[in-house]
């Protein structure tokens, strides 16, 4: 009989002995004890991966161990469990690592579960009631509050059908993990297999992935293709997140590869050492970390000493939530989003978790200004990918994001990216600058502020220039041309910026001179009005008006500006009159004859070689002719 197999994966928590593995056994029909040492130890000490038939789904269970020194590999499973099924035995009742478990798997986020009471066939009935009453006060104010707790007996098989029942109703309330984004798998173990070479084994955390896909493992960086999956022991075309799977690329070395790798697709996922955490701490006597205390940081299947920084004020002592930096002794692989456990180094326990909130590259600096609000922006787009990736464009470091470098930081693939951006573009949220960049909204309204400013400063500064070229405005605001560009297009539509003579400007500014300044502008325009030819240099204006050098260059940049001059190269400045009789007489004399021998144009301005071929270029340049060797044609 087949049944639909679903990506949940359940978990087991508790101390050890009190009957979890044979729990899982009975629901099962599995031994998760698969290591002879185990068998022999009569004790979990790894994670053991079973199907578990649940209606008419199959879901995975995972069985953790449960004697202290193996909360590390708790901590482990439970980063790939959507449920847990909390044992304790009737006999024991709640001991302290029972505690430890729950808080584990609270702070590690897991939102759903129940209550297994095991070995009641050992107790007396009013033994399991009072068990049951101590359990209900010890799931107060947690995720299990409220949750059954449910009698069984793994000898007699009493509570069984209430038990799977629950079980039911539980998998029905539980999301499957989303299967969109970046396939990651932290490595519980590798080995080798006679025939297939290497089998890296875990429960990926994100994303599918396929027999043929390209894949990596880091932070080794080994290239590979997947030869082969399976599912709970059973080939698979498919690996979600939230099974458990064996995945088979062949040429790796297992001996190379071990818990706390991250088997991942190409691209995305680097070691790094800092991350920004959101942390919760729990309840704990005269508890105090002081800035770059050591701690034990578990997150998937690392764990690793790091250092902790509080990004707040103060120490991280009190019970309650801080945004923290973690220094990892070395670097590892994780991810936005990631859920994670403090543990002191001596006494060795779980002191507090939380969730990852992004690599960064270096230690911040908590008396940054915005620093925290910045980051609480961060925490709060994470699990939302629309939001990471609007969070993404809006922090982005130039104003703009390219797609490449979006996905990457979001860690989401390039259709689910397309599908965001798309949407987002609709909603006029984002603004698509040269191929492929985005700009966000505020980002963008931020910066027409700022030219807006600086232009208005401009005109403040210089009241006689008509406005800023674009190469000022580039200058002055350090933006590279595709973000200017779409700034300054944004303007112009709202008419807030103009352009005049390739400047650009407020609508309402006007060029103020001073009365002499006005006197000089008219008394050089006229020189060149006069010889439209021959215009004058320097030098001859200075001669023939008698007005200082400085003050003339300042005039003919004023005339420039404002677009009664044009260079035209070589030193030459001619009047834009000039500018258009030439071209006219350019354009009939080629209608006519067709073609132009540079050296005959100086006849048709009636000026020398030294204008008229400056000139020619210039209506080469401008896009007016074509040339072969010396001859003109129009363009």
């Amino acid at each position: 009989m087949s049944h639909d197999r679903i990506n949940i994966t359940l978990g087991t928590a508790g101390h050890i002995d009190h009957g979890k593995t044979a729990l899982v056994k009975s629901l099962t029909g599995c031994e998760t004890d698969r290591l002879r040492e185990e068998k022999e130890r009569g004790m979990s000490i790894d994670l053991g991966y079973a199907p578990c038939i649940v209606g008419n789904l199959e879901v995975g269970i995972v069985d953790v161990p449960g004697h202290e020194n193996f909360v590390k590999t708790m901590v482990a499973g439970a980063a790939g469990m959507d449920g847990v099924i909390l044992v304790v035995a009737a006999d024991d009742g709640v001991m302290p690592q029972t505690r430890e478990h729950l808080d584990i798997l609270t702070l590690l986020g897991i939102r759903h579960g129940l209550v297994a009471l095991t070995k009641i066939d050992r107790v007396a009935a009013e033994d399991v009631e009072l068990a049951q009453a101590e359990l209900a006060d010890l799931v107060q104010g947690t995720f299990l509050e409220g949750a059954p707790i449910l009698p069984v007996s793994n000898v007699t098989g009493q509570g069984y059908s209430p038990l799977l029942e629950a079980l039911e109703t539980l998998v029905a309330q539980i999301n499957p993990k989303t299967t969109t984004g970046v396939f990651r798998l932290p490595v519980d173990r590798a080995f080798s297999v006679q025939g297939y070479g290497t089998v890296v084994a875990g429960i990926p955390v994100c994303g599918q992935a396929q027999p043929g896909d390209e894949v990596v493992i880091l932070p080794q960086d080994f290239g590979g293709r997947l030869k082969r999956v399976e599912v709970y022991g059973r080939a698979s075309d498919t690996v979600m997140a939230g099974q458990c799977a064996a995945l088979n690329v062949g040429h790796w070395e297992s001996q190379a590869i071990g818990r706390g790798d991250t088997l991942t697709l190409p691209g995305y996922f680097a070691p790094e050492s800092w991350y920004v955490c959101r942390l919760r701490l729990l309840p704990r006597d005269r508890l105090r970390l002081k800035q770059g205390g050591a701690v034990r940081f578990h997150t998937g299947t690392t764990e690793v000493n790091a250092a902790i920084y509080n990004l707040g004020q103060g120490e991280v002592g009190e019970p309650g939530e801080y945004l923290i930096q973690i220094r990892t002794q070395t670097p590892i692989i994780a991810g936005p989003g990631d859920p994670f456990i403090l543990r002191l180094l001596s006494p060795m326990q779980t002191v507090g978790g939380g969730t990852i909130i992004e690599a960064v590259p270096r230690r911040l600096k908590r008396t940054r200004t915005q620093l925290r609000e910045e980051l609480e922006q961060r925490a709060q787009a994470i699990g939302d990918d629309a939001r990471f990736v609007e969070y993404c464009i809006r922090t982005a470091g130039g104003l703009a994001a390219g797609e490449a470098e979006i996905a990457v930081r979001a860690k989401i693939l390039p259709d689910r990216l397309q599908e965001i951006l798309a949407k987002r573009m609709r909603e006029q949220k984002l603004i698509g600058i040269s191929a492929g960049r985005y700009l966000h909204r505020d980002t963008a309204d931020t910066a027409c502020s700022q030219v807006l400013e600086i232009v208005q400063q401009h005109h403040h500064d210089t009241p006689d220039r008509p406005g800023m070229t674009f190469e000022e405005l580039k200058g002055a605001t350090h933006w590279d041309k595709p973000v200017l560009d779409a700034v300054i297009v944004m303007l112009k539509n709202d008419g807030r910026l103009v352009e005049r003579h390739n400047h650009l400007a407020l609508p309402s500014h006007e060029t103020s001179l001073s009365e002499r300044e006005a006197e000089y502008f008219t008394q050089i325009e006229t020189l060149f009005r006069e010889q439209p030819f021959q215009p004058p240099s320097v030098e001859q204006i200075v001669h023939a008006t008698g007005i200082g050098k400085d003050a003339v260059e300042k005039t003919l940049k004023n005339l420039r500006d404002q677009g009664r001059l044009i260079w035209v190269g070589q030193g030459l400045l001619f009047h834009a009159q000039a500018i258009e009789v030439a071209r006219q007489r350019l354009i009939e004399h080629l209608r006519e004859q067709g073609r132009l021998e540079s050296v005959k144009f100086k006849y048709l301005l009636d000026t020398t070689r030294k204008y008229a071929l400056p000139l020619l270029d210039y209506f080469d340049r401008t896009g007016l002719l074509r040339r072969d060797g010396n001859t003109r044609y129009l363009k």
